[in-house]
């Protein structure tokens, strides 16, 4: 699976590195490294949203405080 994290400006501004940081430590902590391919980009968009987060097709509003809710509902439960 592919999650994709914007880091453009706004999103940066919201917590982008924090988000990024925190799944690949959940993927790491999992040991899911051959199964989640995690990137960056830079706009995706969606600057009114939160740090825009893409699962495959799906778009995701994701902030650090919700990261790691994040990877146990989409990335977890899927891997």
């Amino acid at each position: 699976m592919k999650v994709t994290v914007c880091i453009g400006s706004s999103c940066h501004l919201k917590g982008s590195r924090q988000v990024a940081e925190q799944l690949k430590k959940l993927v790491d902590e999992h040991k899911l490294e051959d199964r989640v391919e995690l990137t960056g980009t830079f706009c995706m968009g969606k600057c009114q949203q939160g740090v825009c987060v893409t699962l495959d097709d799906a778009s995701y509003s994701v902030t650090p405080d919700t990261a790691a809710a994040f990877f146990q509902e989409h990335i977890l439960h899927k891997a």
